[in-house]
């Protein structure tokens, strides 16, 4: 059976408590099909007042989060995770999409480090970490959120996680394309109607149907996922 462990390297642990033990990551972990364990990283400083984080050398505003915390708290975890890959948080990270939640499924195990405050000393990056991820082309108070979203779109992609594994054949991003519309009862409100194909109940024409719809929405929000240009331009 596969399993997959996220250690979750965290100044805010408190704040993993409720999203990690509600719907579908509560119960891959109650099946035993993921494991989360979330470390403080105050707990791997070496002064009395639990500091992780000093002024920048060179000056500038704000505080930079310290090397030596981060790298005791990963080297603590890879004591029972010695292979586990470890990943950074933050906005200077490549991003991360549905073709890298796929192949960190394959993982073990991940150390996923939550970054603060202006940002982490350099050598975190360059000694510490494997690799740099961002969640989007926005800035966020910590890593803390995008370390969330990482777990929640790994985790559903191990086998057993998601009930119907079909479902993820079909999903945005999974064909290169976002997902095509999606309707249900009643078939008609306040004039609003489904489109009559969906209810036709000829297959062939259903499938063409939302591979057409699929592609418009894509070209629509999302015309860069395409390789073709839109339609009137020219590659």
């Amino acid at each position: 059976m596969k399993t997959i462990r996220f250690d979750i390297i965290t100044i805010f642990p408190g704040m993993f408590a409720s999203p990690f033990n509600e719907s579908i990551l509560k119960r891959a972990q109650e099946q035993g099909l993921v494991h989360i364990g979330v470390h403080d990283l105050r707990e791997h400083t070496l002064d009395k007042h639990n500091r992780v984080d000093d002024y920048p050398f060179g000056g500038g505003a704000g505080m930079v989060m310290g090397v030596e915390p981060i790298d005791r708290a990963v080297q603590s975890v890879k004591q029972q995770s010695p292979n586990a890959h470890t990943i950074l948080l933050s906005p200077s990270g490549r991003p991360f999409d549905q073709a890298k939640a796929w192949e960190l499924s394959k993982k073990e195990s991940l150390i996923l480090v939550c970054g603060r405050y202006e940002g982490v000393d350099e050598r975190v990056r360059e000694c510490v970490v494997d690799e740099d991820l961002s969640v989007g082309d926005y800035v966020l108070s910590g890593g803390e959120i995008p370390a969330m979203v990482l777990v929640e779109a790994v985790s559903r992609l191990v086998p057993g996680v998601i009930g119907d594994e079909t479902c993820l054949d079909e999903e945005s991003f999974s064909q290169g394309l976002l997902e095509y519309p999606q309707y249900t009862r009643p078939r008609d409100y306040k004039g609003w109607t489904v489109p009559d194909v969906l209810t036709s109940g000829d297959h062939r024409k259903i499938r063409d149907w939302q591979k057409d719809e699929a592609r418009k929405k894509t070209r629509l929000n999302r015309p860069d996922l395409l390789d073709d240009p839109p339609e009137g331009e020219s590659e």
